[in-house]
């Protein structure tokens, strides 16, 4: 899977494409990631990517012009025969990034992620991507940290990234257990300080420990995630777990 990041701080990746999965990902050849500035298409003499807003106000707006020339610049180095990237503007603009979207992007042979500065991106930047993502509902100085946490959920998804790829499916969030929040995990010492590990998790009956992990999985997430939880019982996942 290739990821194509459009960036005016390339540097703030390289610890990154070189460390944990992300690192290995790469090292594997399983992911490939493309950094490019649209300073390298910049205008004049300072190659100056950004302009003062129209109708005026306070900050600095990114070009269109610039950004689509480096978007087009990273599509025009795969050649004809490779389809073009899907195209991810990160904006807290965009829908909310969850599990489900996540899979789907892992899904895609290349995505480009597209990371904004200052005061945004000049409107018509839109008409040229395929969607626009959000980590949450909030600001922040720019869009590279979205993009590594894009990059970093997809690829741990990846045949043969993580070391059990069992891992993935038993974790929060994941669509195979209708999103619920994970089972709460311990490991030694069985006793610290006079918290102790459920003797359930102790004494070797699978069939109880994993109910034990479902009942609590779906406890935590009622508790802690009301709204996971409620999607959950609206998808009819409640009723097929207490049934199985």
């Amino acid at each position: 899977m290739r990821f194509d990041v459009v960036t005016l701080f390339p540097e703030l990746f390289e610890a990154f494409q070189t460390t944990s999965i992300v690192g290995r990902a790469v090292t594997s050849g399983v992911v490939s990631l493309r950094l490019r500035s649209p300073r390298d298409f910049g205008l004049g003499k300072h190659r100056n990517v950004d302009d003062t807003p129209y109708g005026g106000g306070s900050g600095m707006v990114l070009r269109v012009d610039v950004l689509v020339a480096c978007m087009e610049a990273l599509d025009a180095e795969n050649g004809t025969d490779t389809p073009r990237a899907h195209r991810v503007l990160l904006t807290p603009q965009g829908a909310r990034v969850e599990q489900k979207k996540v899979v789907e992007l892992s899904q895609r042979p290349a995505i480009m992620l597209i990371c904004g500065r200052y005061e945004g991106f000049d409107e018509r930047t839109r008409s040229f991507v395929d969607e626009e993502l959000s980590l949450g509902d909030f600001v922040m100085t720019g869009g590279e940290v979205a993009a590594m946490a894009v990059i970093d959920a997809c690829s741990r998804l990846l045949p043969n990234v993580l070391g059990n790829e069992a891992s993935s499916v038993s974790e929060s969030h994941s669509p195979e257990r209708g999103g619920l929040l994970e089972y709460p995990q311990y490991t030694r010492p069985a006793e610290f300080r006079s918290q102790v590990v459920p003797p359930v998790l102790q004494g070797g009956n699978h069939a109880a420990i994993d109910a034990w992990r479902e009942q609590q999985a779906r406890e935590r997430t009622g508790a802690r995630r009301p709204d996971l939880w409620e999607r959950f019982v609206a998808n009819g996942d409640d009723r097929q777990v207490r049934s199985s």
